[in-house]
């Protein structure tokens, strides 16, 4: 049921991407929505109402999860979270994913720093190992550029701390 509703919903923000993508470039939701890594994502997105507002001027940094990484929610999440009732926890959460400025994986390297996200909180995120970890999540692939923004690719949901 997850499968179908996620693949519905994915879709539609497919739907929505291609129409925009005329419009200039691909924007962080279309190359999301075109890559299978992100089904999930983009489903998410789409019920959390900010596939428009990703698809604005930017700047964006997106540390994306891929399905996988949504995978390894306890079960039952993904699909409670994708419920209407839930739309507020849904872009806490991917709001937490998203800062409002444009960070190449260059930008940081070797340092540590906490960074303001979209959600409103800070991210720490560790660049000084040789790799980068966002909130706990390994960057698995970096700097993939979107006509307004660019997109790292993490391994796990990273949650904002509860308040």
């Amino acid at each position: 049921m997850l499968k179908a509703l996620t693949l519905a919903l994915a879709g539609a923000v497919v739907a929505v991407s291609t129409a925009m993508a005329g419009m200039g470039g691909k924007t962080v939701v279309d190359v999301a929505a075109n890559d299978d890594r992100f089904t999930t994502l983009v489903a998410a997105v789409k019920a959390a109402g900010l596939a428009e507002t990703l698809q604005g001027e930017g700047p964006f940094t997106v540390f994306a999860p891929t399905d996988a990484a949504f995978e390894k929610l306890p079960e039952g999440t993904v699909e409670s979270l994708l419920e209407p009732e839930n739309k507020e926890k849904l872009q806490a959460i991917l709001t937490y994913h998203v800062l409002p400025a444009k960070v190449m994986a260059g930008d940081i390297k070797g340092k540590q720093v906490s960074v303001d996200t979209v959600n409103g909180t800070k991210l720490d995120v560790n660049a000084t190992n040789g790799g980068v970890m966002a909130g706990g999540a390994n960057v698995i692939a970096a700097d993939i550029r979107a006509s307004n923004g660019v997109i790292h690719v993490v391994d796990t949901v990273i949650l904002p701390p509860e308040s």
